[in-house]
């Protein structure tokens, strides 16, 4: 193995923050991987290069991917503001998704080459950890075809989005993430068409158990099936 791979990922919980300023530390922190790459390749002796996992729970924001159309937003600026909600345009990939409490938001930042370099396999991974997690309290989660994310009841008219996804990757760095309705309150996707797919509904796990689940419950349960799909080492901070 190469020596100068880091397979470890520091989990770093960032609690209750507004979108833009965990945007804005994404972009730091992946600007920065970057940088110590360019440099390691004319380095006599390379330095590792980092990995964050950041948990975060976001007030009420919308946030539009750059596949998104404007349309799929159903409000104007004027309702935004009466609802509390903000708005983004983004650069990550994928389309339009609401993100607030109760949800449960991972943003990873990976040097994808210290694990291996597909951004395809990345996504598919991602989706792996939310499905065996969900599959501890009893679900039967999946992908659906053509649609990143993952779904209950895929295939039947009651198929429901529960956790969203979207990446964006720099020389193999990602940035941006999931985001998996725990305890949202999911009548705030009333107002977007999620992820620009009609017909389809939204969960969360409150929904589907009926009953409240702790956030920090998820996380863990999550953060066993990451270091296991993706041979990792976890620091915890």
């Amino acid at each position: 193995m190469n020596k100068h791979l880091n397979k470890t990922i520091e989990v770093i919980d960032l609690g209750k923050q507004a979108y833009k300023p965990v945007w804005d530390l994404q972009e730091q922190q992946l600007n920065a991987i970057v940088e110590q790459k360019r440099k390691n390749r004319s380095a006599t002796e390379p330095t590792p290069t980092s990995n964050y996992l950041y948990w975060v729970e976001h007030p009420p924001v919308i946030t539009l991917g750059k596949s998104g159309l404007p349309k799929h937003l159903l409000l104007d600026e004027k309702q935004l503001q009466e609802k509390g909600i903000e708005f983004f345009t983004t650069n990550r990939g994928g389309d339009i998704t609401f993100h607030g409490p109760g949800q449960l938001v991972g943003y990873p930042i990976l040097d994808l080459e210290n694990f291996f370099s597909d951004i395809h396999k990345y996504l598919r991974l991602l989706e792996e950890a939310i499905i065996l997690t969900l599959e501890e309290y009893g679900l039967k989660a999946e992908r659906s075809e053509g649609e990143t994310g993952v779904w209950l009841d895929v295939g039947t008219p009651f198929a429901r989005k529960i956790c969203a996804m979207g990446v964006k990757a720099s020389r193999w760095v990602t940035m941006h993430g999931f985001a998996l309705n725990v305890n949202t309150d999911l009548s705030y996707f009333d107002y977007i068409i999620p992820c620009g797919i009609q017909g389809k509904g939204v969960s969360s796990l409150e929904r589907e158990l009926k009953r409240t689940v702790p956030l920090a419950e998820v996380k863990a349960k999550i953060l066993v099936h990451l270091a296991n799909l993706f041979s990792a080492e976890l620091s915890t901070t």
